[in-house]
């Protein structure tokens, strides 16, 4: 099952189901459920499962709009797909892949083998990575600081969490980076991380269930410039050297997660200095059990 929410000028925010490409609203006004973290938040209180309320909830005819049609831009005056959810909190996983770890020590100007260390040791790199003013939405924009000369993206899957640890769904994602702030001194890891537009997820959540198993998953990453393909990269979850579960667990240490907070647990896709991204960029993300992520560049300041 997957869900997500549109947008419309008259009517805001609203949670949907989208099977077959047909787009289903979905809402309970008896409870005042009209988006996605209304009824993570509600599956939560009551303990019904976020997938029956959505059954129970799902309008019986579905939108008159194609897939296509709201998935095309992020137009605010008609309707269009938007942030999958509004999150509380979003915190991110860093050197879960070997190639990250030795790519980011060979690449830092100082404390080399800071990264390879905390690769193999039991403690992972775990940061704040900001909230729905943060994020963005598909075929929205991500952010390039004006400050920085080689922001790069960071396809990730995304993990979708309830107060309680459980895992409710999965998305694409984008930790946009500014590497080059970050490869000068380790202390400027936030500025490198969190700013306008640094993390983009979608299209929509995939809702976890026990026949979905997110390390059969690979993730391919393409950036276009002028129409020209500058970059391309493929890895596979199963290539992480952690659990999700493992990095469920260090988030949910000595710090209280609220419902429909996101996890973002690392990339395996190195982008090369020479693709940074610039003004205009075209990334697509692409999981296939989950879909496609596209968003252009811009500079943010």
């Amino acid at each position: 099952m997957k869900i997500g929410q549109i947008y419309h000028p008259s009517t805001g925010v609203q949670m949907v189901e989208v099977k077959n490409d047909l787009i289903f609203l979905v809402e309970d006004k008896s409870h005042h459920l009209i988006t996605v973290l209304d009824f993570i938040r509600y599956s939560t209180e009551s303990g019904v499962k976020l997938e029956e309320l959505v059954e129970e909830n799902r309008c019986s005819n579905p939108l008159p709009l194609s897939w296509n049609e709201i998935n095309n831009s992020a137009n605010k005056n008609k309707y269009c797909l938007g942030l999958p959810i509004h999150s509380p909190e979003v915190w991110a996983c860093g050197v879960t892949y070997k190639k990250s770890a030795e790519f980011r020590d060979n690449d830092t100007q100082t404390s080399k083998g800071i990264y390879d260390y905390v690769y193999s040791s039991n403690r992972p790199e775990l940061f704040y990575k900001g909230n729905e003013k943060h994020c963005t939405g598909p075929n929205d924009y991500i952010g390039i600081r004006k400050d920085s000369s080689f922001t790069a993206v960071e396809p990730e899957l995304a993990v979708v969490l309830d107060s309680k640890k459980n895992i409710l769904g999965f998305m694409v994602s984008n930790d946009v980076s500014a590497w080059d702030i970050e490869r000068e001194n380790p202390l400027y890891l936030p500025q490198s991380k969190v700013f306008l537009g640094c993390c983009s997820i979608g299209p929509l959540i995939l809702l976890a269930s026990p026949g979905i198993d997110p390390y059969s998953f690979s993730i391919h990453c393409d950036i276009k410039r002028d129409g020209l393909k500058i970059f391309s990269g493929t890895t596979n979850l199963n290539q992480m050297k952690r659990s999700i579960d493992e990095l469920i667990d260090w988030l949910f240490y000595a710090n209280p997660v609220g419902d429909g907070a996101i996890l973002l647990t690392g990339t395996g896709i190195i982008q090369t200095e020479d693709a940074a991204l610039r003004q205009g960029d075209i990334v697509e993300i692409t999981i296939p059990e989950i879909g496609t992520l596209k968003n252009s560049a811009k500079v943010v300041h």
